[in-house]
């Protein structure tokens, strides 16, 4: 088996390797994209989508088509890796330990038992934790908010300046980490929890892939952003522009859900139970 896998894996990389010879030379001024796509770019990317940001306007309206598949793509990955490294069977530990945050102090409880009242400030320890450091998780929990509030600035800021909903998913993404590195994975869990990614992810594609349907349904081409002029009661250009907005939310959203579900899978092996 390992021998016909190598062997058709060895042919398909020959078929690409072959491929591209048929490419033009890199940075060649004859090549298509240099002579009528790269400056047709530039010089209509204003007054077609009303969006300054020529990157952006390629990436989310251009090449519309691309940038929903990069999304799929990255949403088939996370799938992929739940189906893989999931583990949906958990073995209840007889017994748990459980410390006092100002003190340090810990204690046992066995499987089925209470905490003692009064013991709210007691939280669980996994079999992997890190020890408590006030000004570590202070000073995190203070950062964390400024961190996601700079994530949507750079999603819906996308398309005056560098970003958009990649980058902006990975910081909010970032910042769901960082809070579970600050203090514990069962923490975020309760905030964020796993079914919430796969929704958030899941809503993600269909944003996207929804906003094309309904301008199928509109009259216009599939991603034609212009047939939500009535729609949105803006002429077509500005429409252009606003639809860009609404992809790259969707995008947005994919890409942080799915960065967090790696977390939470590959910190906790599988298990969604406990983890750093």
């Amino acid at each position: 088996m390992k021998t016909i896998g190598f062997i058709a894996v060895a042919l398909f990389g020959a078929v690409l390797f072959y491929g591209t010879t048929e490419f033009p030379f890199w940075g060649d001024p004859d090549s298509p994209a240099a002579t009528y796509l790269s400056p047709y770019y530039i010089e209509h990317s204003m007054e077609d989508t009303a969006v300054p940001n020529i990157v952006t306007a390629v990436l989310a309206d251009y090449r519309g088509f691309d940038t929903m598949f990069e999304t799929t793509v990255i949403f088939s990955a996370g799938v992929a890796c739940l189906l893989l490294l999931r583990v949906f069977r958990r073995k209840t530990p007889e017994s748990r330990l459980y410390r006092h945050t100002p003190t340090g102090i810990t204690i046992r409880i066995e499987k089925g038992g209470k905490l003692p009242e009064g013991a709210r400030e007691f939280e669980r320890i996994d079999s992997q934790w890190v020890p408590y450091d006030l000004i570590i998780r202070k000073a995190s929990h203070l950062v964390v908010p400024f961190i996601q509030l700079f994530a949507l600035y750079v999603i819906a800021h996308g398309h005056h300046s560098p970003g958009g909903g990649f980058q902006g998913g990975v910081i909010f993404g970032a910042a769901v980490i960082l809070f579970a590195l600050s203090s514990n994975m069962r923490s975020t869990l309760e905030r964020v929890g796993e079914r919430a990614t796969g929704f958030f992810s899941s809503i993600g594609v269909l944003i996207y892939a929804g906003t094309g349907f309904l301008c199928l349904l509109l009259g216009g081409n599939f991603l034609d952003y212009a047939a939500l002029a009535g729609l949105l009661g803006v002429d077509p250009v500005m429409a252009r522009s606003h639809g860009i907005l609404i992809v790259e939310v969707g995008v947005g959203l994919a890409v942080m859900a799915v960065m967090v579900s790696l977390y939470y899978i590959l910190a906790s092996v599988g298990r969604m139970d406990e983890g750093l």
